[in-house]
This record gives C-alpha cells, sequence and structure tokens, in this order.
C-alpha cells in the first residue's frame, strides 16, 4: 500500500546509495553524471546540504529542516517541481478529448541507445511528432494540425532501459485555413497501424542518416556494427519487426489530462515508495505486469544490481525530456492555440474549469502543498496550535556520506 501525503517511506534509494555506492563504484566505473547524481541523492536532505532550523510561535518546539538537492533523478525533489509544472499548463488546454499515445522502440535498440543517448533520443522525439502530425495533417484520417506534449520515459517496472514516449494529443486541430477546428471522434483518435508503420520508416531512415553522417558512437556489444553487413542485417530485422505504438482511450474531460500526465512529467525510474525492503545487500520492490492486466507483483535484487539499472536512466547533461509539438509548440501559444480557443468558444464547447490566476503561482511553497494535499507542512506537530517559523540558517556539513565525496 503506498503512503499517503507526507508519510515517509521506510525505504528510500538514498538509503542503498549510502550502503553500496563503494561497492557499485568498483564494479561498474561509473560516469561523471552518475556520480553527481548519487552525491545529490545520497545528500539530499542531510546535514550535507545545510538548511534551517524552525521554531513555533506558540510553544516553541524546534524543527530542523535540511535543504533538498533539486536533482530531477532524485525521488524525494520531484512532487513539488511537478505541481508547479501542471499549473503552468492549465492554462494551455483546450475544451476537447484528448488522447493518450506511447511510442516504444523495440529491443534491439537498447544496446545502441544507451551508448547513444541524445542521438537516439532525438531521433525518437522528432519521429513520433512527425509521424502524429502526418497522418493527422492527411485528409483521410483528420485534415488538422494537432497539438501534443511528449514526455520521454527510458525505464520498464524492473528498471531496465525501455525507451518511450508518453503523448498527450489534442483530439482534433486547425484546418488548413486555420478558420476551422476539427474534432476526431470522441472514441477514436488515428489508426495506431498506421502510426506504427509511418513511426518504424521514419525512426529507421533519420538513424541511417546518423550512421552515414558517423554520428552513432560503436563499440563493445555494438562494435560488429561499423561493418556494413552487420549494419544491414541489424536494420533489416528492425524493419521486419512490428513498432509498437498504443493509443489508449480518451481522458474523461480536458481538466484531467495534465493531472494524468502530471504522473510521467517529473517521475524518476523508480519511487521511494515501491522500495519494500531493504537488507543483508538485497532491494525488493514492487513491480505492475501489465502482460497480466497490471497485477502487482515483488522484485528481487542485489543492491549493486539495483543501483545499475537506476543508474541507467540518468540522463544527458541539460537534456529536455518535456516538449510541445503542433499547435502547443511555445512559437504557436499565442498565435494557433489562441485561434483554436476562439473557435471551440464559438462552438460552445463545454468551458473549461477556472485556473489560478499569475500571482496566485507565487503562493508560498507550503500554501501550495496544503492546498493539494492537505498537509500543513509548518503546523507544530508538538502543540497542534502553533505554526513553524524559520529562525536560523544551518550552513552545509559536507558529504552526507563518505564514499560518494570526490572531492
Amino acid at each position: 500500500m503506498t503512503p499517503g501525503p507526507g508519510v515517509r517511506p521506510r525505504f528510500e534509494v538514498a538509503d542503498i546509495l549510502r550502503a553500496h555506492a563503494l561497492d557499485y563504484q568498483r564494479a561498474h566505473s561509473p560516469s561523471a553524471a552518475q556520480q553527481k547524481v548519487m552525491r545529490h541523492i545520497a545528500d539530499c536532505r542531510t546535514a550535507a546540504l545545510g538548511g534551517h532550523l524552525e521554531e513555533c510561535d506558540s510553544c516553541g518546539h524546534r524543527r530542523i529542516s535540511f535543504n533538498s538537492c533539486r536533482d530531477r533523478h532524485c525521488p524525494k525533489c520531484q512532487s513539488t517541481a511537478r505541481e508547479d509544472w501542471i499549473e503552468a499548463q492549465l492554462a494551455k488546454l483546450l475544451p476537447v478529448s484528448y488522447f493518450h499515445v506511447v511510442f516504444t522502440l523495440p529491443d534491439q535498440l537498447n544496446p545502441l541507445g544507451l551508448a547513444n543517448q541524445k542521438v537516439l533520443f532525438d531521433i525518437l522525439f522528432a519521429t513520433a511528432a512527425a509521424t502524429l502530425r502526418q497522418i493527422a495533417a492527411d485528409e483521410k484520417h483528420l485534415g488538422a494540425d494537432i497539438g501534443f506534449t511528449a514526455v520521454l520515459h527510458t525505464w520498464g517496472q524492473n528498471l531496465l532501459f525501455h525507451p518511450h514516449l508518453h503523448c498527450v494529443v489534442t483530439g482534433g486541430g486547425l484546418a488548413d485555413d486555420g478558420q476551422r477546428w476539427l474534432g476526431t471522434r470522441r472514441s477514436f483518435f488515428l489508426p495506431v497501424k498506421a502510426l506504427g508503420k509511418l513511426f518504424r520508416g521514419k525512426f529507421l531512415d533519420a538513424l541511417k542518416k546518423a550512421y552515414r553522417a558517423g554520428r552513432l558512437r560503436l563499440g563493445g556489444s555494438t562494435a560488429e556494427l561499423a561493418e556494413q553487413k552487420h549494419w544491414r542485417a541489424f536494420l533489416d530485422g528492425l524493419y521486419k519487426k512490428e513498432w509498437v505504438v498504443y493509443a489508449k482511450p480518451p481522458f474523461a474531460g480536458p481538466e484531467h489530462v495534465f493531472r494524468y500526465l502530471g504522473r510521467y512529467t517529473h517521475r524518476v525510474a523508480i519511487s521511494n515508495h515501491r522500495l519494500l525492503d531493504f537488507q543483508n545487500g538485497r532491494v525488493s520492490f514492487t513491480v505492475k505486469n501489465y502482460a497480466q492486466q497490471g497485477q502487482r507483483g515483488v522484485m528481487h535484487l542485489d543492491a549493486v544490481e539495483f543501483l545499475r539499472r537506476f543508474l541507467l536512466h540518468v540522463l544527458p547533461k541539460g537534456y529536455t525530456r518535456i516538449r510541445h509539438f503542433g499547435i502547443c509548440a511555445a512559437r504557436n501559444v499565442h498565435t494557433k492555440l489562441e485561434v483554436a480557443r476562439r473557435l471551440l468558444a464559438v462552438l460552445n464547447t463545454s468551458p473549461l474549469p477556472v485556473t489560478q490566476e499569475k500571482s496566485e503561482e507565487k503562493r508560498p511553497w507550503w500554501k501550495r502543498f496544503l492546498d493539494r494535499t492537505g498537509v500543513d507542512l509548518l503546523a507544530c506537530a508538538h502543540c497542534a496550535s502553533g505554526r513553524l517559523i524559520r529562525r536560523w540558517r544551518i550552513e552545509p556539513a559536507g558529504a552526507a556520506a563518505g564514499s560518494l565525496n570526490s572531492s
């Protein structure tokens, strides 16, 4: 059972890092980026990062609050970032049906993808976007310019490398003349088989161009691909395989769209709440088996193997994993998206729920957390009537785990 808001999980990824970081480093020689993430997660909300002392204005009870690392790979630092992002997106919603479409890369590409993450991820974003827009623009299907947000995930439930895109797509778009809104049937978006075939063709064409341009690093298990005969055989196998594009049913209403997408936007490879046990160098965590209607099970891994899998998903520095396309692209928010909003208003579509004014977004973080969860983090747990007031700053004390301090 997942703990409620404000309830601390019994085990954390940080605990596993503090106990087994050295073992992992000896076995796998992590990259500089992975080492940085390891330090951040281990130090998060510890004396290593400093913090402040809070005092109750009623009973005088004191509490120390340590600073967060704010690393996007940290399981403890994504909740507030996710909710802030959702609030910012609500103003962009249109009063139409939205669909959830998932583009998944075949497992055969995993070794190549691990060695060429930025190249493969860029191709994935570009070709999935081009596929959606081309099929939607075809008058046989819709004949319109749609909008969508795509979120990159690189993991499966077992933490192995599994790159895929979650796309939330408008159920319709602007006609070529920009003066009409063309909507999809409520229960049908676009043909997934056509999407899959076009996606496969576009992706492999872009991959071949990257290969010819020498942009792919080939070594280890992919070294043989440097030879033309092996490369052609590799491509032939990918062309013969059916590529999976999955379209889920439409959302219940536009107000649910980004709250649903928020489950994906700032998610990390595994949340602390999924950890069930950690002892004697073994980690147990929950997994969901999608082949069996989402039934839950338990996976057990050696701690070093757990860390290896977790760190597979450290993204290239500065990589943008949430992107907007079509009428939702940044350059179109104040043009095409506004035209679509006006057209839909004329059609007398059900209005969107009222969103907060921009000034509301500047409310203190604890008030926003209270509104979202019902948990008041500044209420004094000792007397239940006072408020915790920040009194003194606590300076950083150095790395929380000496094994992770590379200085």
